[in-house]
């Protein structure tokens, strides 16, 4: 990992975001120790740094998709979901491993991604009808009651301020 980000020759960096890519896609062990180390956001960052070259962030995405289509660690996946800038395309992986993930998940993983803001995260993604990034999102809200989901959706807040107001109005 210290090639990743002590190194200054990109294609070394590539090299390095390729290999790691390729440690991780084999077990979800595997994903889960380069996740624990901290690699995940090292990737993402450098796949937005501006000076990163075309095939450093090429190589960064893919062993990131890489790493995160073999990640069960709930708590892994919900840092990501709470990266600033992740990228379309990351997203869309890590939303399809939490829709896997989550609805097969016995612990205590469902409580502990609402409280840590992933859950309300989700709920603000501009999920189009049909893309599927919306089916993803979809599955994940399955997994909880539809309080819940309303409870965090954008707008909430102000449905209920106008359900109040129309209330006083009323008495």
């Amino acid at each position: 990992m210290s090639a990743l980000t002590l190194e200054q020759e990109d294609h070394i960096k590539s090299a390095s975001a390729w290999s790691l890519g390729q440690i991780g896609r084999h077990t979800p062990d595997h994903a889960k120790a380069l996740a624990d180390s901290g690699v995940l956001p090292k990737l993402v960052a450098i796949q937005a740094a501006e000076a990163s070259s075309e095939d450093l962030k090429t190589k960064c995405k893919r062993g990131l998709k890489a790493i995160v289509e073999k990640l069960t660690d709930m708590a892994a996946l919900d840092a990501l979901v709470q990266e600033a800038e992740l990228p379309e395309s990351i997203v869309r992986a890590v939303l399809a491993q939490i829709s896997k993930v989550l609805p097969n998940d016995t612990t205590t993983a469902r409580s502990e991604f609402v409280t840590s803001g992933g859950f309300a995260k989700v709920q603000q993604l501009d999920a189009a009808a049909g893309s599927k990034l919306k089916e993803f999102v979809d599955v994940i809200n399955s997994c909880y009651p539809e309080e819940i989901v309303k409870y965090y959706s954008p707008g909430y807040s102000q449905q209920l301020l106008e359900k109040l107001d129309q209330m006083n109005a009323g008495a």
